[in-house]
């Protein structure tokens, strides 16, 4: 039986992945287009460049993950190691540096592509983690929510604070070079955090599973077996589909509210001295309903299934996201209701993610005698990577499409195109997701007759 503080400490891994990954998914494109001065179709070739990289760079963690036998395991010791450079790294990938348009793609090109090997490098070890704790399968769906719910708890703190970090630290000067300071040490405060919680996470949790397998397999017997595991082929469109709608709403989120909404000229709202912009508690409040679906999620999946519960929230959400686009400027309550809604559907989902992809490791051991913990959970994160290359290099040559203009008044068309990120567009993505769920084969019983076999194994092993 897990303990309440391993569990804990498990969540504090993801809460300090989540806090650079949705700076990255909300801030990094307005960052890069307003801030640092790149034009909005070059951000997204970027982004879609570098994060192709980094999705075929995530294997590569997973089989040295595999591959790695310290007295501290196989994945902690990456939480150890490289706590550090993720935060250090992250804080340059915000640094403007004196150069000219050139200089300055080559460094965003450069930074931002050691941000995600040093995520993946330490994130792909933490996933494959959950799946060594425990051979439990309701333990594992547990393990999953604390871990989302930390994960969205990290989101809410760096959302709901980064922007009037930004505007304290550039004394709320809208010059440019003020602005890039503010930006700069409100991710520094950020990092510091990230370190301080993946070192928790390494010293709070311990790996327990064995293989039943000892001996070490090819990596050509690991990459034939992955590719044989059709339920991990369908958790990879489906993860695509699901990471594409997250990355377009929330990278989208502050260009609407910056030009449709117009935030600046509504009344900040204060709270303890500290002034909060509106989409940062747009975004905020979507991390909050977040956590309401990671709790709704265990109680739904283990009533109606994993594979119910995903599909059904997902439709929920395109319909929902639908119904988004006809909203005005002035129908605030309306904008941040739906937020909740659309968020509590979403929040549900990677959770059950998760868990189905320890599934699918349990799967592919029963079938072919080898547990490649790590390659499965890289290679998901690879579907994460993709879904996110995918939505951010969209977000970036549609803008531009549209006719965009950093820092200026947007034309209507222009504005249609920034509503039609937070509706139409993710509404497409989800309702891809749910066609690629629809065919996932490991139900409940068939899991449960899965795991059943592979204890009978592992205990005619020991005796």
């Amino acid at each position: 039986m897990i303990k309440l503080r391993e569990k804990i400490g498990y969540g504090f891994g993801d809460m300090a992945s989540s806090m650079f990954w949705k700076l990255f998914g909300a801030y990094l494109m307005i960052f890069y287009t307003d801030v640092f001065g790149l034009p909005a179709a070059m951000v997204g070739t970027m982004f879609l460049v570098t994060r192709v990289w980094d999705s075929v760079f995530d294997p590569i963690i997973g089989i040295a993950a595999d591959r790695t036998s310290s007295r501290w395991g196989k994945f902690r010791p990456y939480l150890l190691f490289l706590a550090v450079p993720f935060g250090f790294i992250g804080v340059l990938t915000f640094y403007t540096p004196p150069f000219g348009d050139a200089g300055k793609l080559v460094y965003a090109y450069i930074t931002y592509s050691l941000m995600m090997m040093v995520y993946s490098g330490i994130n792909v070890p933490y996933a494959s983690l959950l799946g060594v704790m425990s051979p439990n399968p309701q333990e594992r769906n547990t393990l999953s929510t604390f871990r989302m719910m930390f994960a969205y708890l990290g989101s809410f703190i760096a959302l709901l604070l980064f922007m009037p970090m930004v505007n304290a630290f550039s004394g709320h000067s809208k010059e440019i070079a003020n602005q890039q300071t503010g930006w700069l040490m409100a991710v520094a405060v950020i990092a510091v955090m990230c370190i301080v919680l993946f070192l928790g996470c390494f010293a709070w949790t311990k790996e327990r599973v064995k293989p039943i397998n000892e001996q070490r397999t090819s990596l050509k017997n690991d990459i034939r077996d992955l590719f044989h595991n059709k339920p991990w082929w369908i958790l990879f469109g489906a993860g695509i589909g699901t990471l594409v709608f997250n990355s377009i709403r929330d990278g989208a989120a502050v260009y609407y509210f910056k030009y449709f909404i117009v935030e600046e000229h509504f009344h900040s709202i204060t709270l303890f001295g500290v002034s909060f912009v509106l989409s940062g508690l747009f975004l905020s409040v979507g991390q909050i309903a977040n956590i309401i679906g990671v709790i709704l999620a265990a109680p739904l999946s283990n009533r109606i299934g994993k594979k119910t519960t995903f599909a059904a929230a997902m439709l929920i959400a395109a319909v929902l996201s639908v119904i988004f686009f006809w909203f005005d400027k002035d129908d605030l309550v309306l904008i941040f209701l739906f937020q909740c809604l659309i968020s509590i559907c979403a929040g549900s989902i990677f959770p059950l993610l998760w868990s189905m992809y320890a599934d699918c490791a349990d799967y592919s051991e029963l079938n072919t005698g080898n547990r490649a913990t790590g390659l499965i959970f890289s290679a998901s994160s690879m579907s994460q990577k993709f879904g996110w290359a995918i939505g951010t290099a969209v977000t970036g040559w549609l803008l531009s499409y549209f006719g965009f203009q950093a820092n200026a008044e947007q034309s209507a068309e222009t504005i249609n195109g920034i509503k039609m990120f937070l509706s139409w567009l993710p509404a497409a993505a989800a309702c891809i997701s749910t066609l690629f769920i629809v065919c996932y084969p490991l139900g409940e019983q068939k899991m449960k007759n899965i795991i059943d076999k592979l204890n009978l194994k592992r205990t005619q092993k020991n005796d």
